[in-house]
């Protein structure tokens, strides 16, 4: 169930004036700066991705654009409109699922949605928006008595009650377990094609590549990077990664030793094991080989991948997604 005509969205040539525009926009609490110069646009109908790791700036961001806190500096404008002249309007326009929603759990799953879409002065009925959040079979059971995917679903079913133009999605799957993952990525691919704006912050880079038409890499309160999944990966100038580890009772290879090898366009030593970036996997992997063979070097795990979203962030960072 959808609560809008289903639309063809062509981003390649974004028309009109953005839905979100951010330009240097600053936050510091005491001596820590959270947010630190960010311009941003995000365009009609787009689902874009912020990323990064704990404590990058992806949160106090999407909270300034929210409306729930004030930037030290710098400005925001969604739907060309700004919190400082037309609060109400942006209310009733804008769909917010935080990343831990607190709800009544006295309150039903139908009384919880029909008390958030009195808030509002157009939108879906609540039938629907339960219907939308597949939790018919639920209406009647308490908040307290949902499972942990149940609750993310009306969290988004209380953002979707406005029918709103621009929807801000905070970690929406972080702690679920892989079904209900994937039940919220298909909502999430439903909202899309019924041409909302959708601004998504997460810490799955597979979320990101599936939802995300462009993406933005958050680090130290910076962007570091934008572009559509593709174009960052692109970026890497190589396709695949090839991971090893040798006998720890052998001595370490150099980063500079292995760059040599046919093929590496990059190698780091991530703790005991060693990352190469390569272009071509079946000339490089038996080059590899021959090389610790040579060097009488037993090899203890060898493991290879496309190169991916987490690839580019580790080339750019040096550090995992999670890493604090």
């Amino acid at each position: 169930m959808s609560l809008r005509p289903a639309k063809i969205r062509a981003l390649a040539a974004p028309l009109g004036p953005p839905t979100l525009l951010v330009r240097a926009l600053r936050k510091a609490y005491r001596d820590v700066v959270a947010v630190d110069g960010i311009d941003l646009e995000v365009w009609p109908g787009e689902c874009f991705g912020l990323l990064g790791p704990n404590g990058a700036g992806k949160t106090t961001t999407i909270e300034i654009c929210e409306g729930l806190l004030e930037p030290d500096g710098g400005t925001v404008e969604l739907l060309g409109l700004t919190w400082a002249g037309h609060a109400a309007e942006l209310r009733q326009r804008l769909g917010v699922q935080l990343q831990d929603t607190q709800l009544s759990e006295k309150l039903t799953v139908e009384e919880t949605v029909r008390l958030f879409r009195s808030f509002y002065r157009r939108g879906p009925s609540v039938e629907e928006v339960i219907r939308m959040v597949q939790l018919e079979e639920k209406r009647k059971a308490r908040v307290g008595a949902l499972s942990g995917g149940q609750k993310q679903r009306l969290a988004m079913a209380c953002a979707l009650v406005g029918d709103p133009d621009l929807l801000f999605l905070d970690e929406p799957t972080t702690g679920l377990d892989p079904q209900a993952r994937l039940q919220l990525w298909e909502l999430i691919s439903r909202l899309k094609c019924e041409g909302r704006t959708v601004i998504l912050t997460t810490h799955y880079m597979e979320e990101a590549e599936r939802l995300c038409d462009r993406v933005g890499i958050i680090d130290r309160g910076r962007i570091i990077a934008l572009g559509t999944p593709a174009e960052l990966v692109g970026r890497l100038g190589a396709g695949h990664v090839v991971e090893f580890a040798v006998d720890g009772a052998q001595p370490a290879l150099a980063p500079a030793e292995l760059e040599r090898i046919e093929g590496v366009v990059a190698a780091r030593r991530v703790d005991s094991s060693y990352q190469l970036r390569v272009g071509e996997l079946h000339r490089t992997v038996p080059a590899l080989l021959e090389e610790l063979r040579r060097r009488g070097l037993a090899v203890t795990e060898l493991r290879t991948h496309s190169a991916s979203l987490a690839d580019v962030f580790v080339a750019l960072t040096g550090r995992h997604l999670r890493d604090e």
